[in-house]
């Protein structure tokens, strides 16, 4: 090592939600903090793309728990963001609107009076079953106390006491409270929010996610791309560093702990910790698997990453389709938890639609994103090419052909909802589970990383920590995805450096 070489009190791999959140908290604890990002643009399922001077997410499309004082709202304050960020929220009777097979529609408003309120007209006869639901959701959100920014009471119920809350179906108990086939899909019709399944999903995914929901839910104007740059200065004001184009493909060791990490465009960077916000599988082949446990290797490796996705993304004609506050779920069978083993022949089963909010919007939409599930595999035989703007590369003209034919199949179930859409259409862009692989850096272009499968649960647990003693990790992979579920695997990755209850207490605080 040079002796002008700076060793960083940590270096953390990656710059989605969670590595970034993670930073900012060390660099405002006075520690020195350097970000490697591989790609050209910061942020992982944060980041954007503009078309045809449309501003694109592409993966993060709607927000939740951002009214004030709800646990995201406080964590983004403490960070001071909140102010940096154009939001809107979505309407109040209805944030999602589930529609059905047979065309039926049915909203989810916000907060549970009104989500209750709602269902009620819906459903009169069954009243019972919705206050259920909804009283459970909130038992269920209070076994996770740092999900409620409280720090663990072993004196107090949670899920480390009472683990088995954690091996109830989400499924399963909603059968068991009604038996109405089109209430139980309006419970459960957000479920690609989680990629909802039923043979798999627990109960304790859909209430954490869904009452993030309820608790106030917001898109990001021009792009939820602004997050991430608004960490990013935080980072720098509070003396931290990142570079981008550095994607970090080896370590080296020094008696049972890391010194440095080895970047593909040869550099070298030293360090005191390491924080991964990688998936597991590739924080092992980048700090090399022999360094890590065959059991522990094993393990992840037969875990399973939940599904990708097809989007499509429309760019409209000027002031000629509404703009629509808030997203719809459409469905084409009666389980819509049977969808993500979707049917090729009748793809797409299920998919959301959303038209993202632009300074310029008022009554009229200038685009549309639209997603599908998709598995990797119906774009395997072009997995060996790679293309990201840090590594442009064009892939097969068979592989255009295949999205143009997914493309039409989305635009044609559109045209079921909204019979002339296609006349306002004026550019047709989409990206595959390929894409999602290329830019994210998953295997499988998982949306959401490692499955939470009620059959093993415990098996999927993944710790902050790992064998080797200085490298740690961090995003979605060890509480639960999305932005809120990042966000608090950010804060027990730092509660390895900073004192819970004091970092807690800030937070709630701020």
């Amino acid at each position: 090592m040079n002796e002008e070489q700076k060793i960083y009190d940590f270096i953390i791999v990656g710059s989605g939600i969670g590595g970034l959140l993670s930073s900012v908290i060390l660099a405002m604890e006075g520690h020195s903090v350097l970000v490697l990002e591989k790609n050209h643009q910061i942020g992982g399922n944060l980041q954007v793309f503009s078309r045809d001077k449309r501003i694109f997410d592409t993966g993060v499309h709607y927000i939740g728990s951002l009214d004030e004082g709800e646990n995201l709202y406080q964590i983004f304050k403490y960070v001071n963001i909140l102010d940096d960020l154009k939001m809107q929220r979505l309407d109040e009777d209805c944030y999602d609107l589930i529609r059905l097979e047979d065309g039926s529609t049915f909203k989810h408003g916000q907060g549970y009076e009104q989500f209750k309120k709602g269902l009620y007209v819906d459903f009169p006869n069954e009243k019972a079953a919705i206050d259920d639901f909804c009283k459970t959701l909130k038992e269920y959100c209070d076994y996770f106390p740092l999900y409620n920014l409280e720090t663990f009471d072993g004196n107090k119920k949670s899920y480390i006491n009472d683990p088995e809350i954690l091996e109830i179906s989400a499924w399963d108990y909603v059968n068991s409270i009604t038996s109405d086939k089109k209430l139980q899909a309006v419970f459960l019709g957000n479920g690609p929010l989680y990629a909802g399944d039923y043979k798999r999903t627990p109960l304790f995914v859909l209430a954490l996610i869904m009452n993030s929901y309820l608790k106030g839910s917001y898109r990001m104007v021009n792009g939820s791309s602004q997050i991430a740059i608004a960490l990013q200065k935080r980072l720098r004001e509070h003396g931290g560093e990142l570079l981008k184009h550095q994607e970090v493909v080896s370590s080296t060791q020094n008696g049972a702990s890391v010194t440095c990490v080895q970047t593909k465009c040869g550099d070298t960077f030293y360090a005191n910790n390491f924080i991964s916000n990688a998936h597991p599988k590739q924080t092992v082949e980048m700090f090399g698997a022999e360094k890590f446990r065959p059991a522990y290797r094993k393990r992840l490796e037969l875990l399973d990453d939940t599904v990708s996705a097809f989007m499509l993304y429309l760019s409209f004609k000027e002031n000629s389709f509404p703009y629509l506050n808030h997203n719809v779920y459409n469905y084409t069978k009666e389980n819509v938890w049977d969808t993500v083993d979707y049917n090729e022949s009748e793809w797409p089963e299920a998919l959301f639609i959303c038209t993202p909010p632009s300074k310029a919007t008022t009554e009229f939409a200038d685009s549309m994103s639209a997603m599908a599930y998709m598995n990797i595999k119906e774009v395997e035989q072009w997995g060996e090419s790679f293309n990201t703007v840090a590594e442009s590369a064009e892939r097969a003209e068979a592989y255009q052909k295949f999205k143009e034919e997914k493309q039409e199949k989305i635009i044609t179930r559109l045209e079921e909802i909204y019979p002339n859409i296609r006349e306002s259409i004026i550019g047709v862009h989409s990206s595959t589970p390929l894409t999602y692989r290329d830019y994210i850096g998953t295997k499988d272009g998982s949306l959401y990383g490692i499955e939470k499968d009620v059959n093993t649960i415990g098996f999927s647990k993944i710790n902050a920590r790992t064998k080797i003693p200085n490298v740690f990790m961090t995003g979605q992979n060890l509480v639960f995805h999305g932005i809120l579920g990042a966000s608090i695997g950010a804060l027990v990755t730092c509660f390895n450096f900073v004192e819970d209850r004091e970092l807690i207490k800030k937070i709630k605080s701020a």
